[in-house]
């Protein structure tokens, strides 16, 4: 029993450290000017239109 709960946490836990070694990688060799926390685009206002249930006004 033990070994097969050794064969399936080995392969796991060797995911879960290469993973781990990357993002400090990503750390370590980042620029110090490096904008990763900055928004993709910038929010905009947009002014949305009514909702599709919205009946048209009465002549």
């Amino acid at each position: 029993m033990a070994m097969v709960v050794l064969a399936a946490l080995i392969p796991i836990l060797m995911l879960a450290a290469v993973l781990a070694l990357g993002r400090y990688e990503e750390l370590m060799l980042s620029e110090p000017g490096d904008d990763r926390l900055e928004p993709a685009a910038l929010p905009t206002a947009a002014v949305s239109p009514a909702p599709a249930g919205t009946p048209a006004p009465s002549p």
